[in-house]
């Protein structure tokens, strides 16, 4: 299979432009080679229209409404299928912070259960409560910072406040753990790798290269349940991270045979399939995979924002019913997803006397390790920068 992928609402390390509050990526996948078979048609609409190529923002919907028989025709052709892949922003933030902060395996007043069972949903949810938009933004400034010591000050100054809301939670236990791991973390910020050390690292952290996560995911199921194998991957060219993406893709790769279980009721991380082939980068202008891609996420982009567009212009969506299962990094999709799963789990009164008894131990034995570990005295040795 080909496949051609671009990105729309980069904004670089500004998560919180009001203009773009989503980062988006359209990935168009086909059994054929679009870049040889689509360029007939698409060089006679670029004369049609005069233009050097397709460029949806630039030809609007009046221009896209005009070679609306023709891009349907190619779609119909081609048999191309597309899906979309979008992080909130504002929310990667919060979540950045959680994942850092909260990790049972750095934070030793962290409960394991609370961070390697799907409970660590429950508690993200909580946590993101406590943030309003100048704190999310000061998480992020920490995280994306090249200046350790700088970061450690902020991430004490950020728990520190934090602190003053867990009150806010509804029930004991949550705030007793929130808050244990939240003290813990304010006395120890360096224990924690809370920012970035170099200009690399800061990129892997970044929404595109999350984003680009699911994408190498959505194509590896589409390899699964087509039963196809990759011949090329297409890559909108542009010089901040493509590096990145790269090297993203080919970690995964060199995992193909590694089991990656997260932890009891997490989801397992299957890259049996991943592809073996290098991403290939390219322009609009000399890919035609990439100009129709293009077209088709502009559409999407502003369908999704409630921004105007021409009717007509549904008919490219119509055939690709997997856009209503669109992947998304959110809060809101984190539980939409998780929550009917988290209210099915099985009650105490489900279980078996032993397996009640075996749980209690474990959890006691958690208790007593989390308790131990926040009455060490503190010892400060901040990172180098």
């Amino acid at each position: 299979m080909y496949f051609y992928i671009d990105e729309s609402g980069h904004t670089g390390p500004n998560l919180f432009d009001d203009s773009q509050p989503m980062l988006y990526y359209g990935v168009l996948s086909c059994a054929f080679d679009v870049d040889v078979l689509a360029e007939p048609e698409l060089k006679r609409l670029r004369a049609e229209l005069r233009v050097e190529r397709l460029h949806a923002n630039q030809l609007g919907s009046g221009g896209l409404v005009q070679v609306l028989p023709q891009l349907l025709r190619l779609q119909r052709t081609l048999g191309l299928q597309l899906d979309i892949y979008r992080v909130v922003k504002a929310d990667h933030a919060v979540i950045c912070f959680f994942d850092q902060v909260f990790d049972a395996g750095l934070n030793p007043a962290m409960t394991w259960t609370g961070y390697w069972t799907p409970i660590r949903y429950v508690l993200l949810m909580k946590v993101s409560g406590l943030f309003d938009e100048e704190l999310a933004k000061a998480a992020w400034a920490a995280r994306i910072s090249l200046d350790s010591a700088e970061a450690s000050k902020q991430l004490t100054s950020i728990c520190t406040i934090l602190l003053t809301r867990v009150s806010r939670l509804p029930d004991a236990r949550s705030r007793e753990v929130i808050g244990d791991a939240l003290r813990w973390a304010a006395n120890n910020p360096h224990e924690l790798y809370y920012n970035t050390k170099d200009p690399k690292a800061r990129l892997q952290v970044m929404p595109n290269v999350v984003g680009f996560q699911s994408v190498i995911h959505g194509i590896t199921r589409r390899i699964r349940d087509s039963s196809v194998k990759a011949k090329r991957i297409i890559v909108d060219q542009q010089s901040q991270f493509n590096k990145a993406q790269k090297s993203l893709l080919e970690s995964y790769a060199q995992s193909r045979e590694v089991e990656w279980e997260l932890g009891p009721g997490l989801p397992k991380m299957d890259l049996a399939d991943v592809p073996d082939v290098p991403l290939t980068f390219a322009s609009g202008v000399s890919s035609c995979g990439l100009e129709l891609v293009d077209v088709y996420l502009w559409i999407c982009k502003r369908l999704f924002e409630r921004k105007q567009v021409a009717r007509e212009l549904y008919a490219l969506l119509a055939p690709h019913k997997n856009l209503s299962n669109i992947y998304e990094i959110s809060l809101r999709a984190i539980q939409e997803r998780w929550g009917p799963h988290i209210e099915n789990l099985p009650r105490l009164s489900d279980l078996s006397e032993e397996q009640r008894l075996a749980g209690q131990a474990l959890l006691a034995a958690d208790e007593q390790r989390r308790r131990a570990a926040m009455e060490e005295p503190v010892v400060r040795q901040p990172r180098q920068k």
